[in-house]
């Protein structure tokens, strides 16, 4: 687990809590020790993290993009610093263009990431991205956490799962739960 201070207190938790194969260091030990790397930081943070870690450390290998480019103005919804046109999906690949970017687990909590226990069955994991085998890799992850994926598409696709969020984060404010997923149901 990589973070600005290799020593703070919840690196050192967690590093604690998930057994003797787990490390801590910095944005920069941590990507450069990866074979996979999962940008899980708040969305304004994932450029700056990227910075921290080297973008050339980046180079090859799978990136799972787990950010959401949200904001919490005072007295309104959540909403997105960018979309439509662009999103934090396409930056981030931007920013390290020879990573193999593919946009998943942005739809959901983070307590959810493994084993989705939900009663009416699992949700759907929504991914996105430009490199099939990365995808593939992703969807294998996936499988094994208790996810069915549903491939979007190219790293475009981002755009609209970035608003997904908002639209879940929306739905767990009014329910005043945030046990809530998404199933894309079929016929």
């Amino acid at each position: 687990m990589g973070a600005r201070d290799a020593n703070n207190d919840k690196a050192r938790e967690w590093t604690a809590a998930n057994g003797p194969n787990a490390s801590h260091g910095t944005f920069a030990e941590a990507a450069g020790f990866g074979e996979l790397i999962v940008l899980a930081v708040l969305g304004q943070a994932g450029t700056e993290a990227i910075d921290r870690a080297g973008p050339s450390q980046f180079a090859g290998k799978v990136v799972i993009d787990a950010m959401n480019p949200l904001e919490f103005p005072p007295g309104a919804p959540p909403q997105l610093f960018v979309g439509h046109t662009d999103s934090l999906g396409e930056q981030v690949q931007r920013k390290v263009p020879a990573a193999r970017v593919v946009k998943a687990f942005n739809t959901v909590g983070n307590s959810f990431f493994v084993k989705p226990d939900f009663p009416d069955g699992p949700p759907d994991m929504f991914i996105c991205g430009n490199d099939g085998s990365a995808k593939k890799i992703v969807v294998d992850i996936l499988e094994k956490f208790g996810w069915p994926a549903i491939d979007i598409g190219r790293i475009e696709g981002a755009r609209v799962l970035e608003p997904l969020c908002v639209l879940w984060v929306l739905a767990c404010m009014s329910t005043g739960s945030w046990t809530r997923a998404f199933k894309l149901l079929k016929k």
